[in-house]
Order: structure tokens, then sequence, then C-alpha cells
């Protein structure tokens, strides 16, 4: 079985509803990308119906890997339980479609025209819910009102306050959040048995909580994008060539995972330096990371151009090079 690493209170508040026989209908688990939130719908669904069959010894949300319920739904054939997720194109380039159909939607009614077969419940995950077509989202929010008997609704999101208003009304939200450093660990360990004690720390820095994230970033060689960076807050950038050559390497295609982790790690830098001041330049220094944090988590959303987002962050950075540092 999978393990789940963090989470614990979100388990706990789940299991207290199913085991007390006050199970909503409709749970909308959202937060950042990346920190289980996926796999906490799979596990929540899969115990839900192992627990439907009798009783299941394993504690929070875990699942015996030999119980019928695991191999069945392990298998993607499991008739009291059904994923919607963004499939991929027709045309045989391995993307996926940019939404989750109507079509998709209505398919439910499968599920739902017959009673339950291996236990009194029928699941379906949504990963993610945030990937709805606007007509897919009216026609779940039908099943979310007048609930089929007996259904539950895991609803996985990574941006909740842009869902339909109606919807979230509908559901018992569950926010999960990043992950503490012993989960981290924990979770990279398990998934990178072998890396060394120095990546897992690299990664852990870089992915702020996100073990999904810290995997997308491993073999990017994080510390020479650190030191890239800290070069332009320590010197400046008085010709703007540091950041220009910056800009430029992270603005390729081929760049983008690193793109990413400068979009993660400058505003964290700007943090760290705001630390180190006080007076006047402490209060600028967290005006330029308030700035920094907001271009950086808007960029992807936005499709801002990269090689402006960087070149302007790196100017924020360089900022921080002509303000003082608290004395020693």
């Amino acid at each position: 079985m999978t393990p789940l690493f963090g989470h614990d209170e979100a388990v706990t508040a789940f299991r207290d509803s199913l085991d007390q026989g006050r199970l909503h209908h409709a749970w909308l688990i959202s937060g950042p990308e990346g920190i289980g939130k996926a796999l906490f719908a799979e596990k929540a669904a899969l115990r839900v119906l192992a627990q439907g069959q009798g009783p299941v010894s394993e504690p929070g949300l875990d699942v015996p890997d030999a119980h019928p319920a695991a191999r069945l739904a392990a298998a993607g054939s499991h008739p009291d339980l059904m994923r919607l997720e963004r499939l991929a194109r027709d045309n045989g380039s391995g993307d996926l479609a940019r939404s989750i159909s109507v079509d998709q939607v209505r398919s439910l009614s499968r599920l739902f025209s017959t009673t339950a077969s291996m236990s009194p419940w029928r699941v379906v995950v949504i990963d993610a819910i945030d990937d709805l077509e606007r007509a897919a989202a009216n026609a779940l929010l039908k099943n979310l009102e007048e609930p089929p008997p007996s259904s539950l609704f895991l609803l996985v999101s990574h941006a909740s306050e842009r869902l339909l208003p109606t919807i979230r009304s509908r559901c018992r939200q569950l926010r999960l959040s990043p992950l503490e450093d012993d989960a981290m660990t924990s979770a990279l360990r398990n998934a990178l048995p072998d890396a060394e004690t120095r990546e897992i720390e690299d990664l852990k820095a870089a992915a702020a909580g996100s073990p999904g994230r810290a995997l997308q970033f491993r073999g990017l060689d994080i510390a020479a994008l650190d030191r890239a960076m800290e070069a332009i807050v320590r010197d400046g950038d008085a010709t703007n060539a540091r950041r220009s050559a910056l800009a430029q390497s992270l603005a390729l295609k081929s760049a983008q995972p690193r793109y990413e982790v400068f979009l993660a790690r400058a505003p964290s830098l700007v943090a760290r330096e705001a630390r180190t001041r006080c007076g006047p330049a402490l209060a600028e220094a967290l005006r330029t990371w308030e700035r920094a944090q907001s271009l950086a988590s808007s960029a992807t959303h936005l499709s801002l151009e990269p090689e402006s987002v960087v070149f302007e962050l790196g100017g924020m950075l360089a900022s921080l090079a002509e303000k003082g540092r608290r004395p020693a």
C-alpha cells in the first residue's frame, strides 16, 4: 500500500465521520499541488469501500493490498468506484485534454443507475475538480444538490477559491497543508531510498512542503540556481547582466522545470534576507517579498512570459544588495 505522509488531522476528521456514520456526501480536498491530495482521496475512497464490506483493522485510511476492494481498485475495475480526470487527446501526442468534459460527468449515471455491488457505497473521485469545463461543473452540481443514496464524492482541488460557490457550499471542506519537515523527509526517503542526505535536504528546501514538486525538481541542479540568485543579492546587478543571463537561461522551453524552481526559491530568498535586516531596510525587504511572492505565485497561472518574470524578480533580488543589513 502507498503510504500517506502527514495530514494526520485530516485523516482523523474523515475517519471520525466514517466510523460514526456521519459521512458527508461530498468532500472538497484542497491545498497546494503535490502535497498528497489525490492520494488522500484515493485512500479515503478505498477505505470507505473496504469498510463497507466489513471491519478493517489497519489504522488511518490504510487498506491491505490483498483486500478484494484494493485489488479491484488497483486494476481500475471496482464496480462501485469511478474516477474522473483529464483524458489523453486523440491525436496520439500523449498530451491531456484541457478539461474534464460534461460527457465524462454525465457518465456517472452508469454508476448511479444500479445499486452498489460490493458495499453500500458508490464513490466518485474527481482529480481535479478545477479542470471541469463550465457545463461539466453545472452537471456535477446537480449530483451534489440531490446526491444519490449512499454516494460519496471526493473532489480534489488545487485552487478551491476559484470554484463555483454553489459547489463549495455543497461540500465539507478539508484543506490539506504542505508537509512539515519530518513528514517531508519521510516522504522523500520513501520515494528516493538511494538519495544522499544532501539531495534530500536540497529538494526539501526547494519544494516548500510538496513531495510531488520535490520529485519534479530532482536532477535540476538547484544548488547552481541558488548560487546565481545569491550572487545577485550579494553583489547587485548594476549592468543587468546577471539577471539577463538568468532570464535567458530560464526562458527556454526545456528549462520549464528549473523556471518553476526559481519561482519557488526567489521569494524564499527575499524572506531569508529580510530576517537579516532592521528598521527601514527591514520594511523595504518585506515590501519586496510581498511583490516577489505575488509575481511568482501568479506567473504560471496567468501564463506570464518567463523571461520577463525572471528579469523582474532578478531586479527585486538586486535591490536587496542596495539596502542595509542588520549590523553584526
